[in-house]
């Protein structure tokens, strides 16, 4: 899980929902991987100050870090607090 994720920050993405579901092993000659899925609300890290922003939760709230929880623009410290 840590290495996929690091490959995803070092393409300097933020996933913004890791949760349980969202990693999933593969079938026939990857049956011995793990993949991540759903980038439906991954967002390009562009190393900036994190703003806070009013929006409301972006991802899952039981899974959420708390800088999620608390409206403030995610990084990469959130999805592996999240997980």
């Amino acid at each position: 899980m840590l290495d996929i994720l690091e490959y995803v920050h070092a393409h300097d993405f933020i996933h913004r929902d890791i949760k349980p579901a969202n990693f999933v092993m593969g079938t026939g000659n990857h049956c011995n991987k793990l993949f991540l899925i759903d980038f439906g609300l991954a967002k390009k890290w562009t190393r900036r100050p994190i703003p806070f922003r009013e929006d409301s939760l972006i991802g899952t709230d039981r899974y959420a870090s708390i800088n999620a929880h608390m409206c403030f623009e995610q990084s990469p410290r959130d999805d592996l607090e999240s997980l």
